[in-house]
């Protein structure tokens, strides 16, 4: 099995994707770049295609026109045993139907990494991506006893832990509205996690719904509208009242942050 080397990899490229259910069609002609080190956020009104979009360069979705590369190679030459090496995916809604234990929740996670047992690596990663994540005082507890807000931060550190080891290639972290459920500060850290492993080896993209927590975070914000790729760049120069207006239907201010200097939107009142 060959792994994405970083010596020679550049880049997560997505070339002219076209997407249809039935007689329906979801994406039309979407392309992007992006970047090792970079933190990429994806957004849009609902059914924009946002989702859709990247179960498709996850490689969650086949049927599709276009490329999808990571690092020069086409995804589909990838067994999905090797892409589950490198390419951790946190789903919309993930569910589990089964008792386990939340530290069998975030093994789960290792699982492409090992035959039939875990080694002693696998229960060193699980262990530090459970205590980074304060899962410690709860970790034996039945997964499906959690809140919706818990559940969250569990399925978090199962992808993490996927991830969690860099072996000289590189790695991706996709996360589909990785914020649902979860209270102010747990968003927070959850980004702020997410930016920790933010390396030149490392590309994060996320589906976002929160425009100022994703120019706080993001280095590169995606603009998704009616299944195009209407705009996209860094927040400092991409945001505007016009563009906001334009994606998501509604009026607002373009202020000024005062701690961090980006841009901070504030919607306007409906007179």
């Amino acid at each position: 099995m060959v792994l994405p080397d970083k010596k020679e990899a550049t880049m997560l490229s997505i070339s002219s994707i076209n997407y249809s259910v039935g007689k329906k069609q979801i994406l039309y002609d979407v392309s992007a770049n992006f970047l090792p080190g970079t933190f990429n956020m994806i957004m849009g009104q609902n059914g924009s295609g946002k989702s859709s979009f990247l179960k498709i360069f996850s490689g969650e979705i086949n049927s599709y026109s276009g490329t999808v590369l990571y690092n020069n190679r086409p995804i589909q030459s990838y067994k999905k045993s090797e892409l589950a090496k490198f390419r951790a995916v946190m789903s919309h809604q993930p569910e589990l139907s089964f008792p386990l234990t939340v530290e069998e929740v975030v093994m789960m996670g290792r699982y492409p990494h090992f035959d039939f047992q875990p080694t002693q690596n696998d229960k060193k990663i699980c262990n530090e991506v459970m205590s980074r994540m304060q899962l410690n005082n709860f970790k034996e507890r039945n997964y499906l006893t959690l809140s919706g807000g818990e559940k969250q931060r569990v399925q978090y550190a199962r992808v993490l832990s996927q991830i969690w080891e860099s072996k000289n290639h590189f790695r991706y972290l996709f996360l589909d509205e990785p914020l649902n459920n979860l209270d102010i500060a747990y968003q927070q850290e959850f980004l702020e996690i997410a930016t920790e492993l933010k390396t030149n080896e490392t590309i994060l993209v996320a589906v976002m719904h929160d425009i100022n927590l994703a120019a706080q975070f993001g280095d590169q914000l995606f603009f998704m509208k009616d299944g195009k790729m209407a705009a996209s760049g860094k927040p400092s120069t991409i945001l505007s009242e016009t563009l906001i207006e334009q994606i998501f239907g509604v009026k607002t201010t373009l202020l000024k942050n005062p701690v961090s200097e980006l841009p901070l939107v504030v919607f306007n009142k409906n007179h």
